[in-house]
C-alpha cells in the first residue's frame, strides 16, 4: 500500500453472500472472507445473538464499494508478475 493511500471499509460487491459487510471487513483487514464470516458466526453464538445486531447495523452504515473499485487482490497481483 502506497503512503498516502488511506484505508476505507467499504462493503463488498464481488465477495458478498448477505450484505458485503464480511466480505468488506475481510478486504480491509487482508484476511480471507470465509474466516471472517466463520468469526461473525462464533460471535452471534457466544454473544447471544448481539452480534447479528452489530452486522446488521454494520450493513445499513457501511457504504458500498464504489462501482469500478480496485478488485480484490489486484495490488498483489500487479506487482509479482513482472519480477519473475
Amino acid at each position: 500500500m502506497a503512503q498516502n493511500e488511506v484505508k476505507k471499509l467499504y462493503r463488498s460487491r464481488s465477495d458478498k453472500i448477505l450484505g458485503g459487510v464480511c466480505g468488506g471487513m475481510a478486504e480491509y483487514f487482508e484476511m480471507d472472507p470465509s474466516m471472517m464470516r466463520l468469526i461473525w458466526v462464533f460471535l452471534a453464538l457466544i454473544t447471544g445473538g448481539t452480534a447479528v445486531l452489530a452486522y446488521l447495523i454494520a450493513w445499513v452504515i457501511v457504504p458500498q464499494e464504489p462501482v469500478g473499485g480496485k478488485p480484490r487482490g489486484a495490488s498483489k497481483q500487479a506487482g509479482g508478475k513482472g519480477k519473475r
